[in-house]
């Protein structure tokens, strides 16, 4: 195994690819999931940037070998849906209430689950502003000026996947890659692990839950630019998947939230069509056909909220220009290591 951190070295700004020492790990998965513990535990008690580091290359080793011996066969969760009730539109619930199966139910019934307060509001509130930093941390590396170490760091994977992260599409979009800020993932996954989230997937998924790479991303939405209506399984693929979206800031009216459509769809929409530009986008006509009798929303988020939902939904960034700040958000998606996106690169959490 051999990963690469790209970071600031100098006092004028520089860069350097710096090879981290103990690259890989030669112990038992056993020995492997306890050194994460041990780091996390000890990382907790007394913040390390090399120990963040660490951790993210161990996951990352951990996420490969997780992939290479998952099951053959795995079964989602059974859908739940006396829990879910007979309510129409959006369904929402608190998370105390949130079991796999009721997830399971409310996206076969509706294509998504809203979830109330899913993390805390302070908590989502000041990771929100770590966001901020890390993009500003980014701008200074990439003007040659000095940065703060932790905050932007790219990660390379191993040389087993792709090297092409795509990093400028997602800057485009609004983006920050989770795993180029080995400070940042580690907060944002201690926060899911509080919240619960790597259970809720794996019990969702029926095998152990991973994220990746490529699709995790911490997102600063500018009111200017606007969305395009798309499913994100018609790029990643047969997948298995489970999206947590979260928000860390109030979205929907004062800020860029998401459009959806409201309701299962079991196929991928026509792209390309009418005024669409991008090859995997749906147009608005498209998105309207889709949604049927169930009317497109704009959900209100505060701070805290999540939205969960798989590769078919059809969503959009909700964005007018009028609007007077910038949205915060995670978005973070889960794989089964049975059918994970070709060229993703696998991370445990």
């Amino acid at each position: 195994m051999r990963s690469l951190w790209r970071r600031n070295d100098k006092p004028q700004g520089s860069t350097a690819i710096v090879e981290p020492p103990r690259a890989a790990f030669d112990g038992s998965d056993e020995e492997l999931f306890a050194e994460i513990e041990r780091l996390i535990e000890a990382n907790r008690m007394s913040r390390s940037q090399e120990t963040e580091r660490r951790l993210m290359e161990l996951r990352h080793i951990a996420g490969i070998r997780i992939m290479d011996g998952a099951p053959a066969d795995p079964k989602y969760a059974d859908p739940d849906f006396a829990r879910l009730g007979e309510a129409d539109g959006l369904p929402e619930f608190g998370p105390a209430d949130v079991t796999a199966g009721l997830l399971r139910a409310a996206i076969l019934r509706h294509g998504c689950l809203l979830v109330r307060g899913f993390v805390a509001r302070d908590g989502a509130l000041r990771f929100a502003d770590q966001i901020d930093r890390a993009f500003g941390e980014r701008e200074h590396l990439e003007a040659g000026e000095p940065v703060a170490e932790g905050y932007y760091e790219e990660f390379g994977p191993d040389p087993r996947f792709n090297q092409d992260i795509g990093r400028p599409w997602v800057k485009e979009g609004g983006g920050l890659l989770a795993s180029d800020s080995p400070m940042l993932s580690f907060e944002m996954i201690d926060m899911f692990r509080s919240a619960g989230m790597p259970r809720l997937a794996s019990a969702y998924l029926g095998e152990t839950a991973l994220s990746s790479l490529q699709k995790t991303t911490l997102r600063k939405a500018e009111p200017q630019v606007g969305g395009a209506w798309h499913q994100d399984g018609s790029f990643m693929g047969p997948v298995r998947s489970l999206n947590l979206w979260l928000s860390l800031s109030r979205c929907g009216d004062e800020a860029p939230g998401l459009d959806i459509v409201p309701r299962r769809l079991d196929y991928l929409v026509a792209t390309g069509t009418d005024e669409a530009v991008f090859d995997m986008q749906v147009s608005q006509a498209k998105a309207v056909e889709a949604a049927g009798d169930v009317a497109i929303a704009r959900p209100i988020f505060e701070p805290g909220d999540a939205l969960l939902f798989d590769e078919l939904f059809l969503h959009q960034t909700g964005s007018d220009p009028s609007m007077p700040k910038p949205r915060f958000a995670i978005e973070s998606w889960f794989f089964g290591g049975s059918a994970f996106p070709d060229d993703y690169a696998p991370i445990a959490v």
